[in-house]
């Protein structure tokens, strides 16, 4: 079973920046990709980015050239790094792990989430 640990969020103004952390542990690693999503209350899981084990990102329209998905393998942590963050940004991010089918990610285990809000 795969545990994983968000951090990072908080509270900035628009145009802001903001770096997330998401920390794997409790199993050898056993994923082929990991991804970050955000998800409102009582609406649905909204996808932001994935990266692959090798390094292939694929990122949402609605944070290309702003938001950058990274990942350090050796220590099993996942990285966000979020600029020019606008109003509409703001959301509950989450972290997953998943296998790679295709082009996809199928995912498996999920984070708690990191609460992000961005003030106009």
């Amino acid at each position: 079973q795969v545990q994983l640990v968000e951090s990072g969020g908080g509270s900035v103004q628009a145009e802001g920046s903001l770096r997330l952390s998401c920390a794997a542990s409790g199993t050898t690693r056993g994923w082929s990709c990991m991804g970050w999503y955000r998800q409102d209350s009582g609406k649905t899981r909204k996808f932001v980015a994935h990266i692959t084990n090798d390094g292939r990102t694929v990122y949402a329209d609605s944070v290309k050239g702003r938001f950058t998905i990274s990942q350090d393998n050796a220590k099993n942590t996942l990285f966000l790094q979020m600029d020019n963050l606008k109003p509409e940004d703001t959301s509950m991010y989450l972290c997953a792990t998943g296998d790679l089918r295709g082009s996809g990610c199928f995912w498996g285990n999920w984070g708690q989430g990191t609460q992000v809000t961005v003030s106009s």
